[in-house]
């Protein structure tokens, strides 16, 4: 029985290069995947899954209303497929998810999804929150904060490197503009 699984973690955890290892994993054994990424994420390239260390690889984009079961099902109608894989998956629907499940139980393919828990704010993403609730597997990927301690929040930094507490869920950026810390000093970047 295939599954859905959830990678999740902070910034600069290195779920893209999980992903991405993991995609050239089932390749290099003659398998089939179908790699998934958010059409307004181009911080690699048009239609491209990066990590922060150089590796990248070809993906297809969808937007907020695709219907990602009938993308996947179409794609099988070209050749069995081993798995798919979805990054940045906080940023998917609840609806999004859904259908990825529905992919991993009818179409009987994994689906593996690797994503962010919590926003700047310490909130759910609601593609995580959907994600934590109907996955079959959830898969934590570690990373540390400044002090060594686990990291388990991200701040956004404005221009001056002061931690933001409003502002839209949603802002792509990388190192110049998140960090990972532990919860001890996100609190104390968050309150001061």
């Amino acid at each position: 029985m295939a599954k859905l699984y959830f990678h999740y973690s902070t910034m600069n955890a290195g779920k893209s290069t999980l992903l991405l290892q993991a995609a050239h994993n089932y390749q290099e054994m003659g398998m089939n995947t179908f790699l998934l990424t958010a059409d307004f994420d181009s911080r690699s390239g048009e239609g491209k899954i990066g990590s922060r260390i150089g590796f990248a690889k070809k993906a297809t984009t969808y937007g907020k209303d695709d219907d990602l079961f009938d993308m996947i099902q179409t794609r099988q109608t070209k050749g069995q497929l081993a798995c798919v894989m979805v990054d940045e998956a906080q940023w998917l629907s609840k609806a999004q998810v859904w259908q990825l499940a529905r992919a991993a139980d009818d179409l009987t393919v994994p689906v593996m999804c690797y994503g962010l828990r919590v926003d700047f704010r310490g909130e759910l993403f609601p593609g995580s929150a959907t994600l934590l609730a109907l996955a079959d597997d959830l898969r934590e990927v570690r990373t540390i904060c400044h002090c060594g301690r686990k990291a388990t929040m991200v701040i956004r930094k404005d221009e001056h490197g002061k931690a933001l507490i409003s502002g839209d869920q949603v802002v792509v950026g990388g190192n110049e503009t998140y960090q990972s810390l532990c919860r001890r000093h996100w609190r104390e970047a968050t309150e001061s």
